[in-house]
């Protein structure tokens, strides 16, 4: 199912509607510099990239908030916990930090669902913003070859301004060291 573009949103009020700062995602990947070390800025680019193909279709006010937790943490196990076999350590990530700014449950629920799901091979029936943010992700997998109806142009616009900086290279060599040590699950991340 394409995401439904005749409910875009320009929240930035700027033409482009792409947003290039946001502190929740910046505190975020700043408090795990550590762990990222050179990989910073890579992941930094994809969560933006990921982040502002979604942002058009979230609904304004609460679901920035759940988007940007969401976005920093969807793939942050990968460096925290050294594993190609993520979602569990970054779901724990954001509960934790979602629960220590006395987030309510609904919310942590919604983060959590939406990092648990954003590699499903079949649409994400959880909720809509789950839905949206698994096919952002697919979106910048892709390198803007899969788009679900995302406008090219703003694909284009979001790549060019934060670059892949070689995110989609380590990507490719966690892949291929997993291969060889799961043969039979190099991608434990997707599931039906």
């Amino acid at each position: 199912m394409a995401v439904d573009t005749k409910n875009e949103l320009n929240p930035t009020g700027s033409a482009s509607g792409i947003i290039t700062n946001n502190d929740i995602i910046n505190s975020i990947l700043n408090s795990y510099k550590h762990a990222l070390k050179n990989n910073l800025e890579p992941y930094h680019n994809h969560v933006y990239r990921v982040f502002n193909l979604a942002l058009p279709y979230m609904k304004p006010g609460k679901d920035y908030e759940i988007l940007s937790i969401a976005a920093a943490f969807h793939d942050l196990g990968i460096w925290t916990h050294n594993t190609f076999d993520y979602l569990g350590p970054s779901v724990v990530l954001a509960t934790q930090y979602s629960l220590a700014r006395n987030l309510d449950a609904a919310t942590v629920s919604e983060i959590t669902s939406i990092i648990k799901e954003h590699h499903k091979l079949t649409k994400t029936k959880t909720s809509q913003l789950a839905e949206v943010f698994h096919q952002a992700d697919l979106a910048d997998l892709s390198l803007g070859l899969i788009r679900h109806g995302m406008d090219k142009r703003r694909v284009r616009l979001i790549r060019k301004t934060f670059p892949n900086n070689g995110f989609h290279y380590h990507l490719l060599k966690l892949f291929i060291e997993n291969l060889f040590k799961n043969p039979l699950k190099p991608l434990p991340m997707y599931k039906w």
